[in-house]
């Protein structure tokens, strides 16, 4: 009976918190919508959480797994409130599933995904709305790519289902970093052209049924504004001459990639196998390094009219300093904004975000980080 409740709850909920920022879809292009975005900010380790170890079927269990807490409606203002123009919202659909095979998405989990979706566009920022990792299903596909791709369009559907009548404030993101296989192809390894392609095909393939399920499911979908991921969200495969956008008939897509170069210094805080751990950023090699890989997403996406997202970026490590890490994020985040791109910070409740406050850590941090897109 709880049970039962607690659904026809999560429908009421569908039903009456509706498109209550509006639904109005503007004759704007993507570039011009990423324009208008300015800066971003992550709503990081939350509705995306996931691990077999979580249990209790409730959505705030997943919610709060990696160190969030609940999310209020005044948490989410104040990412508007310090001047962000876009929220990205990273969600694992497949929390509280049912394992028959439909891939139903829990009705109370997308009721709180849309509430928390509600809050932020109720401030007159964009959303961003993705599948994240969610357990890391998706890297089965090149093993098990009809089940996989059943998966993904059924996701899709519902999720395009729920919100095909809001307006162009809300933006989908076809998937996080999973687009792209080393099983089919290890970039430092192989040098097979065929096993190459064959992964490039593979992500033009589910980016093309992400297309195809959102234009074909009705309402304001058919005009929505969408965010194709690149090639693992890698700069240099994402402009690799291989990877190809998806057709799209409303010609309203801009393409994702992350920026986390280079990762000895931004991702770990201890040498890995892989690398030595980096504490220093900031030299003539650095910026020779940053503008190469601006300048090369530029020319191949902004300069051609496909907008471009760096849906994340950011430093982190306990073993550098404060004035590292904002020297690395200022700079690398207003050379991608002054190239014309829309960079979007990511941020979890241990980062710059208090959400407990909510406020932010280092509010004056946070002035100089966007202030360009206020110019």
């Amino acid at each position: 009976m709880k049970k039962i409740i607690a659904v026809l709850c999560a429908a009421v909920l569908l039903l009456c918190s509706g498109c209550s920022s509006g639904n109005e879809m503007r004759e704007m292009t993507t570039a011009e919508i990423v324009k208008e975005m300015g800066y971003g900010i992550n709503l990081g380790n939350t509705l995306e959480s996931c691990g077999n170890w979580i249990s209790g079927g409730k959505t705030s269990n997943y919610e709060t797994a990696w160190g969030s807490p609940v999310i209020t409606e005044e948490m989410i203002k104040g990412y508007a409130d310090a001047g962000f123009g876009v929220l990205r919202v990273p969600v694992a659909w497949s929390n509280m599933m049912e394992k028959d095979g439909t891939y139903t998405i829990n009705p109370e989990y997308m009721a709180r995904a849309k509430e928390v979706v509600d809050w932020a566009l109720d401030t007159g920022i964009y959303v961003i709305v993705n599948i994240h990792y969610d357990n890391g299903w998706a890297k089965k596909f090149p093993e098990e790519k009809d089940e996989c791709m059943k998966r993904f369009k059924a996701m899709w559907t519902q999720i395009a289902e729920t919100f095909k009548d809001y307006g162009d404030k809300l933006m989908f993101e076809a998937q996080n970093e999973e687009l792209g296989w080393e099983s089919l192809w290890n970039r430092w390894t192989s040098k097979n052209e065929e096993e190459k392609r064959s992964s490039f095909d593979l992500v033009l393939e589910v980016n093309q049924a992400f297309v195809d399920v959102v234009r074909g499911s009705g309402g304001n979908n058919g005009l929505r504004h969408l965010l194709i991921s690149g090639y693992n969200t890698d700069v240099e495969l994402t402009c690799d001459e291989m990877f190809r956008m998806p057709e799209d008939p409303a010609n309203r897509m801009a393409v994702s990639v992350h920026y986390y170069l280079p990762t000895t210094l931004t991702i770990i805080d201890k040498d890995a196998s892989w690398g030595k751990a980096e504490t220093e950023w900031g030299d003539e090699d650095d910026i020779a390094e940053l503008n190469k890989n601006v300048k090369l997403l530029k020319e191949t996406f902004v300069d051609k009219g496909i907008p471009v997202i760096v849906g994340e970026y950011g430093c982190f490590g306990k073993n550098k300093t404060r004035e590292v890490i904002e020297k690395y994020t200022l700079t690398v985040s207003s050379s991608l904004y002054e190239a014309g791109m829309c960079p979007v910070l990511w941020d979890t409740s241990g980062d710059e975000y208090d959400r407990k406050a909510s406020s932010f850590r280092n509010p004056e941090f946070i002035e100089k980080l966007i202030a360009p897109s206020k110019k």
